[in-house]
């Protein structure tokens, strides 16, 4: 179990959530009122992880987290409000190094999520921090690919793309859809484990990095070439038609999946059901074993399937699930992940 360092600004908060996680079986080394103080408290102590609230009096929580990855990198895990002013800074949180966060109730709403925040920490406790990448704020970051012309005209049907991701997968996909140019003609469908209150903003800012159109997904929406859709929390994401150059996709709320709901597996299996052309899978840093399913039956038609090295994930369980179903045409490095997409649809242009 881990040793942890609880930051709230609520006195309530912090005797609650320590009450939790050490009944759970973790330690509480100590609890801080704000930032500045969860920095003294991480340099002095040395935890294995950080519960982080947003906001904050004097240095929030977005300030610790740049300042501990900065001087004593720790896993961080934030703690947000259920507003739209804390969804923003979580994402924000996140791009400065956070491994993940959780939603925070009001008052002692948080004991029923008891179990699920006890987990969490242990969880984040073992990121690898060193493979977290560095979030590229300039839209269409330069990499080897920028180079590449795959044109609409390559394809009688434009290639599918599925890229599945949870813990660790928002700075992963932030750097990898930065560096995708918008010349490959490819339709992507993201599915990144988050709530609902998130996912809208998360596509927004994958929006503003990214060459390619980047959107929360809507029922009855179509994705064309050199455009992404974004799971929205809280829902799965599936593929119903093709039309030869746009997916038709709806979105259900039918029984989680691997305990998520949007799961990979379950519009992995709609995108082998429905969509004409190429197919690729994408497994990245994340928890469970989501994806792994749906890259075997990406196997079943010929597709083709990338995983994310596990020792340059975050958090190593989903590649590793999806590497051990056999059917992984290439295992790379994160930041690796543009090119390996690029070549694989070359290869099959």
């Amino acid at each position: 179990m881990a040793d942890v360092i609880v930051v709230d600004d609520s006195q309530f908060m912090r005797v609650q959530i320590a009450e939790i996680l050490e009944e759970g079986g973790h330690s509480v080394l100590k609890k801080a009122q704000n930032g500045k103080a969860a920095i003294d408290a991480v340099r002095e102590h040395q935890p294995d992880v950080v519960t982080m609230d947003v906001k904050m009096p004097g240095m929030d929580g977005i300030e610790a987290v740049e300042e501990i990855m900065a001087s004593h990198p720790t896993p961080v895990v934030m703690l947000s409000k259920y507003t739209e002013e804390g969804a923003e800074t979580t994402l924000e949180a996140l791009d400065a190094g956070a491994v993940d966060f959780m939603m925070k109730p009001q008052g002692t709403g948080l004991v029923k999520y008891a179990d699920e925040l006890v987990e969490l920490v242990g969880v984040v406790a073992s990121a690898d921090l060193d493979s977290q990448p560095t979030a590229s704020m300039g839209k269409g970051a330069p990499t080897e690919t920028e180079a590449t012309d795959i044109s609409q005209s390559s394809w009688e049907t434009p290639p599918t793309v599925v890229i599945a991701a949870s813990t660790g997968g928002p700075a992963e996909l932030h750097s990898i859809l930065g560096s995708i140019p918008a010349t490959t003609g490819m339709r992507l469908l993201v599915v990144q484990h988050m709530p609902a209150q998130f996912t809208d903003r998360f596509a927004n800012r994958l929006d503003t990095i990214s060459e390619l159109a980047v959107t929360e997904a809507e029922m009855g929406g179509r994705v064309g070439p050199n455009e992404a859709v974004v799971a929205p929390g809280g829902k799965h994401l599936e593929v119903t038609r093709d039309t030869g150059n746009e997916l038709v996709v709806e979105l259900s709320e039918d029984p989680p999946v691997h305990n998520v709901r949007p799961a990979a597996d379950v519009t992995f299996e709609s995108a082998v059901e429905h969509a004409s052309g190429p197919i690729v899978g994408i497994v990245l840093s994340g928890m469970g074993r989501d994806g792994a399913a749906g890259i075997k039956r990406v196997s079943t038609v010929g597709g083709s399937a990338i995983a994310q090295s596990p020792d340059s994930a975050s958090i190593s369980a989903m590649p590793e699930r999806a590497i051990e179903t056999d059917c992984v045409d290439m295992v790379v490095p994160g930041e690796e992940i543009p090119e390996a997409l690029i070549d694989t649809l070359e290869s099959i242009a």
